[in-house]
């Protein structure tokens, strides 16, 4: 068959613990195999020739992820999804049964009807990499709460056990740091990521590793997608004739959040984005959804900066 004439194929499977169930939509065939390194390698075998557009995944607490990396190391496109959205998509299509056979239909049917893209998996160093900025932002928040308490404190044996404990958070905050710094050395993919990003003025460590590790679709997917995986994109709220304000919504928090943060003191020390931010709050802009246009302006350059391999230039900016 002409290879240009057949049709896109979405494929969902559906993840236990010892074995899968896989839907391929528009052909409507569904089959389950074992979870093991040869049946695999059948699934594989048989999915390679139907050239899927995309083969969807839901996390289930870690069980995707040999199949994923099975087949993503054979080249095929996957992308994993969150199961509460699958789940909102069958409840809009009056889909109350449920079964793992069904579920795998559910998912190939909502990868067909969203268009769902390629996600590269995380690996590894990947997996690593988050857990460790998780733990550093539990034990910042952990040492800001300590701060505030001893500096409450009226007791001086309290001010100084707050003071003890404070010391030693913060020596934890500094391991953490330093086992991220050996893991990002490590990397030579990471190395030129953070290189690029860390070219920007006013991106530091903490936020170039947030991106690298909350944020892997950088530099892969186009301007608008970007936007929207960080959460700073605008939906629009019409209805009619009615026009109401366009809000942002959805996105990852964990990579949203501390570049808000950043964004407030680059738009003193980067002297495009300053100019942006106070050229939007002069034409009446509220200061909050200029600073939330500077975030995404940032996320935009710095998609574009990763995909062309090419470090900061206020040229571009």
């Amino acid at each position: 068959m002409d290879t240009e004439a057949m049709p896109l194929r979405y494929v969902g499977i559906d993840v236990g613990k010892d074995r899968i169930e896989v839907h391929i939509r528009p052909d409507a065939i569904a089959f389950g195999c074992d979870t093991d390194a040869n049946s695999l390698n059948h699934l594989v075998a048989r999915l390679k020739p139907l050239k899927p557009k995309v083969i969807a995944l839901e996390a289930t607490g870690g069980y995707e992820a040999i199949i994923a990396a099975t087949l993503s190391n054979a080249s095929l496109p996957v992308a994993i999804v969150n199961p509460r959205q699958t789940r909102q998509f069958a409840g809009a299509l009056g889909r109350l049964a449920k079964t793992d056979r069904i579920d795998a239909g559910v998912i190939a049917e909502f990868a067909e009807m969203t268009r769902l893209e390629p996600k590269p998996p995380a690996d590894a160093q990947l997996t690593e990499l988050r857990a460790l900025l998780a733990r550093r932002a539990q034990l910042v928040e952990m040492a800001k709460a300590e701060k505030q308490r001893g500096a409450k404190a009226e007791n001086p044996l309290t001010r100084r056990s707050c003071a003890k404990v404070l010391r030693q958070l913060q020596a934890e905050i500094a391991r953490i740091e330093r086992a991220i710094g050996k893991l990002i050395d490590a990397s030579p993919v990471f190395q030129a990521k953070a290189a690029l990003l860390k070219s920007i003025p006013g991106v530091g460590d903490v936020v170039a590793r947030i991106f690298i590790a909350e944020l892997p679709e950088l530099g892969i997917v186009d301007r608008h997608e970007i936007a929207a995986l960080v959460g700073v994109a605008p939906i629009n709220q019409d209805s009619g004739r009615w026009r109401g304000k366009r809000k942002i919504k959805a996105g990852r928090p964990q990579v949203r959040a501390p570049l808000y943060v950043a964004c407030l003191s680059m738009i003193q020390c980067n002297k495009p984005l300053r100019a942006f931010y106070r050229h939007l709050v002069a034409d009446g802009k509220a200061k909050k959804l200029a600073l939330i246009a500077v975030m995404r302006k940032l996320v935009v350059i710095a998609n574009a900066m990763v995909k062309a391999g090419k470090p900061w230039t206020e040229a571009e900016a």
